[in-house]
């Protein structure tokens, strides 16, 4: 039995039923259970956040494939909804949703997480789910944070540690700490920053106005393969220095891959409410 299927065997039945749904994804070098193995982490993730079936959350980042947004809609029940934002990385959201038979719990709306289209306390809880990576910098986490408790006065994040208690969670953090700077070097943005400390995002959420309720440290046992990304990246860089040591790392860290896999690292969540 692998980790996939012990993992889906503690999920249940239902949440097995519903991620056999979502068909085998044929993106190399991606291992074909990729999606699977996601939304089945978000799973484990969210039963942390203890949401009341029925409920009415607001997902911030839901991406193009709605990796969050199916355990959640899941979790709420069929009397619960989920307000999925998203700027413009929409991708196969619609057809993941279709595929799910979850679309009426969903309600997609595409906006600027800091002008998010809703009115204050409109909704009971505020989700982010390995999302605050794509927020660019500390300050636009504060001010993102500050409109979820706008309009939901309970906020539930979760995201990767920078910590590695194996090798092939070692492997997985080489190969994202690259992301940032390659992905700065080619386009002149930041994105994927570095993972913080649980600390650092209990403390940001408290100037953003929150008063924290607690926080733990999840153990995923399963594979974490999303961080890879193609060398022609790094080939594209136009600077000969920044472009010549990143490709050594950039070979490093695809040698660990290749070598013990890539798994996640463990998962800081960290839940509020707002003062």
């Amino acid at each position: 039995m692998d980790r996939l299927e012990r993992q889906l065997r503690i999920a249940g039945p239902e949440f097995t039923e519903l991620v056999g749904k979502i068909p085998l994804q044929q993106t190399p070098p991606l291992p074909p259970d990729w999606l699977r193995c996601e939304m089945l982490e978000r799973h484990q993730v969210l039963a942390h956040a203890r949401i009341p079936p029925g409920s009415s959350v607001l997902e911030l980042g839901s991406g193009g494939h709605g990796i969050s947004t199916v355990p959640l809609a899941f979790i709420l029940g069929p009397k619960g909804k989920v307000v999925a934002a998203e700027r413009s990385r929409w991708g196969n959201f619609r057809e993941v949703m279709l595929q799910s038979g979850l679309q009426s719990r969903v309600r997609p709306v595409a906006c600027d997480a800091h002008q998010l289209p809703l009115v204050d306390d409109s909704l009971e809880l505020g989700v982010c789910i390995h999302g605050l990576r794509s927020l660019r910098s500390e300050a636009n986490m504060v001010d993102v944070f500050r409109e979820m408790f706008r309009v939901a006065r309970q906020t539930f994040l979760a995201e990767s540690l920078p910590v590695a208690k194996s090798e092939a969670q070692r492997a997985h953090l080489a190969m994202y700490n690259l992301r940032e700077e390659v992905f700065r070097a080619t386009s002149g943005r930041p994105d994927d920053l570095p993972y913080l400390p649980i600390e650092r995002i209990a403390t940001l959420l408290e100037r953003a106005g929150g008063v924290v309720d607690g926080s733990e440290i999840l153990d995923v046992d399963l594979p974490h393969a999303l961080a890879y990304f193609p060398r022609s990246y790094v080939e594209a860089i136009p600077d000969d220095a920044v472009r010549a040591g990143l490709l050594t790392r950039w070979d490093h860290a695809n040698a660990l891959r290749v070598r013990f896999g890539a798994d996640h690292s463990p998962v800081g969540i960290v839940s509020a409410h707002r003062s």
